[in-house]
């Protein structure tokens, strides 16, 4: 495994247990969007189903099971646990504005007609999409935790990694995936404006995003 992959997956998993420990120590899951967790869910189960097909490593299926379940563990938190602290006046963004349409272009544009394949592309169009609802909820309020600003530095840090692994991987194996290259390429673009504001600014307001007029 190069070193990309593996700090990019630390740096997931990284940003996965700050958002935990910021809800369980807190005891609120203020300024945290359900509708982002939600979508994260979708893309951890619908990628991860080859877990019933396959085995890779010890390592691979690990972080796969893992992943799964600290997200459908995230969402027990907001939408259970600590649903009274749950702001959803602000999580309001209509989430099937992206799962309609990503769900539309996996079945036209894949490797493979196949069900797992097409569930494995929806998976990935779907993830350099899902953060919008939490850039909307942040943008709307324009506020943002410090401890909610870090996990998505992390979060964004990880899809940034994964672009030089997969340079790694072009050099040294020869391996190319236009459809996971072309996805994460849209969602570091994303992130790009938080992480501008993250390094200059540092602090809990948050301006407008300025990357996304749309916003209100």
């Amino acid at each position: 495994m190069n070193v990309f992959r593996l700090t990019g997956d630390l740096s997931h998993l990284a940003a996965i247990i700050i958002l935990l420990l910021k809800i369980w120590k807190t005891r609120s899951c203020a300024g945290i969007s359900g509708k982002s967790q939600l979508l994260f869910a979708m893309v951890f189960t619908t990628r991860y189903l080859d877990l019933f097909t396959s085995f890779i490593s010890l390592y691979n299926t690990s972080m796969k099971l893992i992943y799964i379940a600290c997200s459908y563990a995230t969402i027990y938190l907001i939408y259970m646990k600590f649903k009274a602290t749950y702001d959803g006046n602000h999580d309001t963004f209509r989430v099937e504005f992206l799962v309609v349409p990503v769900g539309g272009l996996s079945v036209l544009v894949n490797h493979d007609f196949a069900p797992l394949e097409i569930l494995w592309t929806f998976s990935i169009y779907l993830e350099s999409v899902a953060i919008l609802p939490q850039l909307f909820m942040i943008s709307k309020t324009g506020e943002a935790e410090t401890i909610t600003t870090h996990y998505l530095f992390f979060l964004g840090l990880y899809r940034a990694l994964y672009l030089f692994n997969w340079i790694w991987r072009y050099s040294f194996e020869g391996f190319f995936d236009l459809i996971a290259i072309v996805a994460g390429v849209v969602q570091t673009i994303l992130y790009c404006d938080f992480f501008y504001l993250y390094v200059t600014k540092g602090s809990l307001t948050v301006p407008r995003l300025r990357c996304w007029p749309w916003f209100p």
